[in-house]
């Protein structure tokens, strides 16, 4: 079981990300002695989407091609309806979170970041959380939709919106500290 200290975390997005689902997380999961790098598919700088208009860049650490889903312990995916939905059509996006879980590795998807789940086929039979308004894209991929501040089965994590951003981190921190999720059976 890896303590958080000694955890590296990945966090991906892109352009239209929620400001404070990229944020908090980062600086959250650093303050709690994780390596965080954020990962843009490009590896150049990122903006936020800040309730009604453009936010703050993020800088990004590296491109998507040069990370490896073996050197990392969990990724996070922050929603914002911008970002994941471009995500979602980037193969090696996909790809990238699909291996991760496949690995037993954390994977971590709040308010319309799901998507990214749906997209990569690992929420059969899951519970699952999301921003409402994809409720349904989560039923029709046969996710088990839940209303609740935070959703979890077998290291997938998953929340509904920025107010759930501190339940969000702190089960992404007990969960990269059980280990490696066994997800044989949904």
């Amino acid at each position: 079981m890896p303590d958080i200290k000694n955890a590296r975390i990945i966090i991906l997005a892109t352009d239209g990300f929620e400001q404070s689902e990229l944020e908090v997380p980062r600086d959250m999961l650093r303050a709690a002695g994780a390596e965080v790098h954020v990962v843009s598919p490009d590896g150049e700088a990122i903006r936020g989407w800040s309730k009604t208009d453009w936010g703050r860049e993020a800088e990004a650490d590296k491109a998507l091609a040069d990370a490896d889903a073996a050197d990392y312990h969990a990724i996070v995916l922050p929603g914002g309806q911008i970002n994941p939905d471009v995500l979602r059509t980037k193969p090696e996006a996909v790809r990238f979170v699909k291996e991760m879980h496949d690995a037993g590795k954390v994977v971590a998807a709040i308010c319309h970041g799901p998507w990214m789940l749906v997209e990569a086929g690992i929420v059969k039979g899951r519970k699952v959380t999301s921003y409402p308004s994809i409720r349904t894209d989560v039923e029709n991929a046969g996710g088990l939709w839940e209303d609740s501040e935070v959703a979890t089965d077998k290291g997938i994590v998953t929340s509904r919106n920025p107010g759930d951003l501190d339940a969000f981190v702190q089960k992404i921190i007990e969960e990269v500290e059980e280990g490696r999720h066994d997800r044989a059976a949904a």
